[in-house]
């Protein structure tokens, strides 16, 4: 898992310190530790923003006046911007330079943020949500492809990514104790304004440290078909399963939603087989590693998400813990996932294959949810909870630092930012789905409880008993389908993964994309072949 540099691609070294380009592109970057810092601290800042916001929407929907209607557009303004352009802002960051484009995205996401902290209206809300998600689109991509990029050597790119899969799987649950303390001890706005900071040292810092190795950029002309297709296709499954959600899944304009994402996306897929500068080239998705990390990526997620859904809502409904109080009880996941990502995942992964971590993870994971599925009003949370957040977050801390590495592994250089684009896509198109899918499993459990029981209770005590007692049982009854999936997507991973610990020779830029040959042969100028030629070979 080593880089090597063409001789052609030797470039200057720019000023002191905000230099993009190193002396010695063949040796590994002094400073990749320190740019480590900042890049995770975004990505930090781009997980929390998931969640803290949900913690403030009902005091924030109150101080605005945003009717019950319209109040789902404060998530749903950020998901459909955000999982819309994430290809998009991937293939941006593959043209400017991953590190110019970070740095406008942080600066973008921080005006966006203090935007929606001085909102007046829920106009004002909205679209700060949106600008806020289309240059997380753009921030999100250039985070994981400089990683990959700036981090060859086996050892070192395993600690990086155990770093970067613990703070994607854990920082949600930061958000909700953050979102809950900003909430109850200052103002809702404070969730907004708190970016602000974050994004500022992280911009600065990567000003000053990240020098992204040179002859990695796709210069090619940007494919606007590719851009248009690909966009309006993800927003219409994103808004498809956000509306199935409030609405259900036979309405009308749900149904209309999914059958339009189908035919954007599949037209997308046609336009990308034949024009000459595609916006994702196949051959980053059709590689049986990449594919088979995408989409248990996903599944993983779908059920992730559902999971903070129902523990939230037992934890605060049922049991009646307060915001912060609720995101303190999440403290144990996010212990495993760190523990799972950077002790077990970073430590493993130059000894076993990735599919030996990716699969008993993911397994691992479904025993701890399947602890959750025995929750009942009277539980206590050290005995059932506390282990089963546990065992949760050490799988999944497992899992997700080797589908991390491998998703950009191999991958052409000038690729690497739209193949970070399908790691991100994978997850909010999983986290739409679980949160509209697993969310209508519940209802629907409840609904059929509460009907069978309620004619039973004799007075409201009972009846409201009888309310709880459906509740937990479409939890559960959800829970048991996230399972399910969990247990699907590790055995998408131990049949489709099929690379090679580092260092066996089974994963190498040339066999990773087996139609790259045939690309490469296309009619192209002479500007654009003599730049492939020079551009870094990654090595598994």
């Amino acid at each position: 898992m080593s880089e090597t540099a063409s001789a052609g691609s030797t470039a200057p070294a720019g000023p002191a310190g905000p230099a993009t380009l190193r002396a010695d592109p063949g040796a590994p970057d002094s400073n990749r530790w320190k740019a480590l810092v900042f890049i995770a601290l975004a990505q930090l800042m781009v997980v929390l923003d998931a969640t803290i916001v949900n913690i403030a929407l009902p005091s924030a929907q109150q101080d605005l006046g945003i009717s019950d209607g319209n109040r789902q557009w404060v998530v749903t303004a950020y998901a459909l911007a955000f999982g819309g352009l994430l290809l998009f802002g991937g293939r941006i960051a593959d043209l400017w330079g991953r590190k110019r484009a970070f740095v406008l995205g942080l600066g973008g996401f921080a005006a966006a943020s203090a935007l929606g902290g001085a909102a007046t209206n829920e106009a004002m809300m909205f679209g700060a949500r949106a600008l806020q998600g289309a240059f997380g689109a753009l921030l999100a991509p250039a985070a994981l492809s400089l990683l990959a990029v700036m981090f060859t050597d086996g050892k070192e790119r395993a600690k990086a990514f155990g770093i970067y899969g613990a703070i994607a799987g854990g920082g949600g649950a930061v958000g909700l104790i953050l979102g809950g303390f900003l909430t109850e001890y200052l103002d809702w706005r404070w969730t907004f304004f708190v970016n602000i900071p974050f994004a500022v040292v992280a911009a600065a810092g990567a000003y000053f440290v990240i020098r992204e190795p040179s002859g990695g950029r796709n210069r090619s002309p940007l494919d606007i078909p590719g851009v248009v297709l690909s966009t309006l296709g993800l927003v219409a499954l994103v808004y498809g399963f956000t509306r199935a959600e409030s609405e259900g899944w036979s309405d009308a304009l749900t149904i209309g939603m999914f059958v339009a994402s189908a035919v954007l996306l599949i037209a997308f897929v046609l336009v990308e087989s034949r024009v000459r500068a595609p916006l994702l080239p196949l051959r980053v998705v059709t590689e049986r590693n990449r594919g088979g990390v995408y989409l248990s990526l996903g599944l993983a997620i779908i059920a992730m998400f559902g999971l903070f859904l129902f523990l939230t809502y037992y934890l605060q409904i049922v049991k009646g813990y307060s915001p912060v109080k609720t995101g303190f009880a999440f403290l144990p996941m996010i212990a495993g996932m760190v523990t799972g990502s950077t002790q077990i995942g970073a430590r493993l992964m130059t000894r076993v294959p990735p599919r030996l971590l990716m699969g008993p993870g993911f397994l691992v994971a479904a025993v701890g949810m399947l602890l959750l599925t025995q929750l009942e009003i009277g539980s206590a949370y050290a005995s059932l909870l506390l282990p089963g957040m546990l065992l949760l977050g050490l799988g999944m801390g497992t899992a997700f630092m080797p589908a991390m590495s491998l998703a950009t592994l191999g991958v052409e250089p000038r690729d690497s930012g739209v193949a970070s684009a399908m790691v991100n896509t994978s997850q909010q198109v999983g986290g739409a789905i679980g949160t509209a899918l697993l969310n209508t499993i519940a209802a629907s459990a409840t609904t059929a409880y509460v009907a069978d029981h309620i004619g039973g209770a004799a007075g409201p005590s009972q009846q409201q008993l009888v309310r709880m007692q459906g509740l937990v049982q479409g939890y559960t009854s959800a829970i048991w389908f996230a399972v399910g999936i969990l247990v699907a997507a590790a055995v998408i991973a131990l049949v489709l993964v099929n690379a090679g610990r580092p260092g066996d020779g089974t994963m190498t830029a040339s066999s990773s994309d087996p139609d790259a040959d045939a690309l490469e042969g296309a009619a192209k100028d002479g500007a654009a072949k003599e730049e492939a030629a020079a551009v870094p070979v990654v090595m598994h």
